[in-house]
């Protein structure tokens, strides 16, 4: 039980600390997070508080502001590995931009970049740019959603793009 708590406090001072290449990676490897080499972690980056020790980060890997490393999908007491705690692992010279969430059993590649905003749920291959394609106009808004309007109307109102 005080290690949970020590653990967590750790994690929690290791969101909001200075020196992303150097306390905020100390306060994770004194969680349990295995972290291999001279890594940059960002403010604000969640890395997973149930399974620490399931998350390994190797050399030179950068993490972006904000970015969610997450190794477990269930709710409620800590469980063991076989009960739905996953791995991730990170490579070498890996870029993660801001905004990114890494799920469960996700192995990301040597060189790869993850674009900002992605939702990585499976394997990235090595020295890939990973992420969904570029923003674009979906359909045209004929009632815009503001306060007033319901959601039903706003979105009876929307007329694809031809």
């Amino acid at each position: 039980m005080i290690r949970c708590l020590w653990v967590r406090f750790l994690h929690k001072l290791a969101q909001w600390a200075p020196g992303g290449s150097s306390l905020r990676p100390w306060l994770h490897r004194r969680r349990g997070v295995d972290i291999r080499g001279r890594v940059w972690i960002s403010q604000q980056v969640f890395i997973d508080d149930l399974h620490p020790e399931n998350v390994t980060i190797h050399d030179n890997v950068t993490i972006g502001l904000r970015t969610s490393i997450v190794t477990h999908l269930y709710w409620g007491p800590r469980r063991s590995d076989e009960e739905g705690a996953g791995k991730v692992v990170i490579e070498r010279d890996v870029f993660i931009g801001p905004h990114c969430v890494i799920l469960p059993d996700v192995h990301i590649g040597e060189g790869a970049v993850i674009k900002a905003g992605t939702v990585v749920s499976r394997n990235v291959p090595p020295r890939v740019l990973w992420g969904h394609p570029q923003a674009e106009a979906l359909a045209r808004v004929m009632v815009p959603l503001v306060p007033g309007q319901s959601y039903k109307g706003f979105a009876a109102g929307l007329r694809p793009l031809r």
